[in-house]
C-alpha cells in the first residue's frame, strides 16, 4: 500500500498497459461546447472585450442577467452515443480512453454529492462519466478521467466582475449572487481591486478550497476507479520553486488513494496518475503529461503528450490539425517511450462532425496497416535520425516539413521498425543509424511486403516501391 509521501510514491511503477497502448482519445466535453465558440468560455464570457463576451452578450443576453449557470442548463447532449462512438475511435487506433470529469468551470460530468452542479441534476440528466466507462468496458479499452478542478478557484474569478464601460457599467456579473456562491466559488481574494492588476494564479492557497478539491478527487476515484487520473496543473497544490511538504499534501494523498483503490481491485497497482510538473522529483509519483508538446529525446520512463485535434472546446470557426500532422506527433512521441493522447471534439448534443469523422477514417486506415510497429513498442537506442525535428517552444504545433534523411525509430520483439517521415516520391531510403556489426537479413516494408536492400558499414539503403501503401509515414521492419 502507498503512503501520501514522496518517498512512498516514488516507487511507483508504470503498467504495462499504458507503456503499451501509445494511442488514446479524449473526451474534453462539457458544457462550454454550448456556444460552439471555443475554450475557456465560462471565464472568457466574464471579461468584457473578449470575443466571447460579446458573442455572448449577442447571443444569449447581458452575463449579469444570463449567466454561465444558464449555459449549463442548455446543454442537453441529446444525441450522444458513447458506443457507436467509442466503435470509431477504436477502429482509428485507439487503445485506452479518456474523459473529462470537470473542467475549470466547476461543472461536474458526474453525479455528485459534493456538487449538486452536474449532468445528472442539469442539463443532460445523464451521468456522462458512467456512460464512457461503460463503453469503454465494452472495447477492452483501460479508462482514464481528467480533472481541472484545481484550477479552478482562482480561474473563476472572472465571473465576480462588472462592466466597466456601456450600458451595463457597474452592473455585477451573476457570481456575485449569493444564491450560486457555491457553484462559482467564494474567490473574492483572487478578485482584484478597481485599478489594480489582475495577478495570475493557477493553483489557490484557500484552505477550504484544497480540502474541498480532495474530497472530489477521491469522490471520482471511488465511483469510477479509473485506470488513469490526469490533474490539469502541477500536483496539487503546488505551484512555484517555494511550494512546501504542505501544499502538496492533497495531491499526494489523491495520488496514493488511486493507487492503493487499484491495488485492491487487481491485486496490484495498474493505474496511472499525470500531471504537468516536469521536475522528476515530483512526476515520477506517476508519469509526466506535457500538453502541445513533447520532449527532445527519449526519456528513461514513459509520459504522455496531449493535444487537440482543434480548441479544447468545440468551435466552429477553429482548424483542426490533418491526420498527417497527428500521425507525425504520434510518431515522435513513441519513439521518445512516450504515449499520445488526442482529444475529438464534440458539438454540444454529443456528436462528431464531418472533419473529425474523416480524420477517424484516416486513421483507422493507417493504423490497419501500421498499427502493429506501434502496440507494445519501446524506444531503441536513439529516437530517429535526420536534420528536421518537431518545435519545442511552449504550445506551439506545427506540422513538421520533413526530408528525405528524416526516421523515427522503435523496437519490439527483437525487430527494428523505422518511420520513414518523408516516404513520398522516393525510390531509395538510406537509414545510417546501424552498427556495422547489425547484420540485416530482411525489410519488409508494412502493408507492402519484403523490399530489396544493400548494406554497406552501416548504411542501409532500402528500395522502395512505385506505390507506398500510405500518404503518411511509411514503416519498414527491419529483423536481423
Amino acid at each position: 500500500m502507498f503512503q501520501a509521501s514522496f518517498e512512498s510514491l516514488k516507487n511507483f511503477q508504470c503498467p504495462d498497459w499504458f507503456r503499451d497502448v501509445k494511442f488514446g482519445i479524449w473526451s474534453h466535453w462539457g458544457p462550454q461546447s454550448v456556444p460552439m465558440c471555443g475554450d475557456w468560455y465560462a471565464r472568457n464570457m466574464y471579461i468584457q472585450g473578449t470575443e466571447q463576451y460579446e458573442y455572448h452578450l449577442r447571443t444569449y443576453g447581458h452575463p449579469s442577467k444570463f449567466g454561465y449557470k444558464d449555459i449549463c442548463a442548455l446543454w442537453k447532449a441529446e444525441n450522444f452515443d458513447p458506443d457507436a462512438l467509442m466503435e470509431k475511435y477504436y477502429r482509428a487506433g485507439a487503445r485506452f480512453f479518456v474523459a473529462q470529469a470537470t473542467h475549470h468551470d466547476h461543472f461536474f460530468n458526474f453525479g455528485s454529492q459534493y456538487n449538486h452542479f452536474n449532468s445528472v441534476e442539469v442539463g443532460p440528466g445523464k451521468d456522462i462519466c458512467a456512460l464512457w466507462k461503460a463503453a469503454s468496458k465494452n472495447w477492452h479499452m483501460p479508462f482514464g478521467l481528467t480533472e481541472h478542478l484545481g484550477a479552478s478557484f482562482a480561474w473563476w474569478r472572472s465571473n465576480k466582475g462588472a462592466d466597466t464601460y456601456g450600458p451595463y457599467k457597474g452592473v455585477p456579473y451573476d457570481g456575485n449572487d449569493p444564491a450560486y456562491r457555491q457553484f462559482y466559488h467564494d474567490n473574492y481574494e483572487h478578485v482584484p481591486a478597481p485599478g489594480e492588476p489582475d495577478k495570475w494564479v493557477w493553483l489557490t492557497r484557500n484552505q477550504n478550497f484544497r480540502e474541498y478539491w480532495l474530497k472530489v478527487a477521491k469522490e471520482i476515484i471511488d465511483k469510477f476507479q479509473p485506470d488513469l487520473l490526469y490533474s490539469d496543473s502541477w500536483l496539487p497544490f503546488g505551484e512555484g520553486n517555494d511550494a512546501g511538504e504542505e501544499d502538496y499534501r492533497y495531491g499526494l494523498e489523491a495520488v496514493a488513494h488511486l493507487y492503493n483503490t487499484s491495488e485492491k481491485l487487481y491485486g496490484e497497482n495498474r493505474a496511472v496518475y499525470t500531471q504537468k510538473n516536469r521536475s522528476e522529483s515530483i512526476y515520477r509519483v506517476g508519469a509526466l503529461d506535457i500538453e502541445r508538446s513533447q520532449l527532445k529525446d527519449i526519456s528513461p520512463v514513459p509520459w504522455m503528450s496531449e493535444t487537440c485535434i482543434g480548441g479544447w472546446f468545440y468551435d466552429r470557426k477553429a482548424r483542426y490539425k490533418t491526420p498527417h500532422h497527428i500521425l507525425d506527433i504520434l510518431v515522435d512521441t513513441i519513439s521518445k517511450n512516450g504515449t499520445l493522447l488526442v482529444n475529438i471534439l464534440q458539438r454540444p448534443d454529443g456528436t462528431i462532425d464531418e472533419e473529425a469523422e474523416w480524420i477517424l477514417e484516416e486513421l483507422a486506415g493507417w493504423f490497419a496497416i501500421n498499427g502493429e510497429a506501434v502496440y507494445g513498442s519501446r524506444p531503441w537506442r536513439v529516437a530517429g535520425e535526420g536534420h528536421a525535428s518537431v518545435v519545442i517552444d511552449g504550445f506551439r504545433e506545427e506540422q513538421v516539413d520533413w526530408d528525405d534523411d528524416d526516421f523515427r525509430f522503435v523496437q519490439k520483439n527483437d525487430k527494428l521498425y523505422v518511420y520513414v517521415m518523408k516516404s513520398v516520391n522516393r525510390k531509395k531510403t538510406a537509414i545510417t543509424s546501424l552498427s556495422p556489426q547489425e547484420k540485416v537479413k530482411s525489410v519488409r516494408l508494412l502493408g507492402h511486403g519484403q523490399v530489396g536492400f544493400t548494406q554497406s558499414f552501416g548504411v542501409l539503403t532500402v528500395d522502395m516501391p512505385d506505390k507506398l501503401p500510405t500518404e503518411y509515414a511509411s514503416v519498414l521492419e527491419i529483423c536481423f
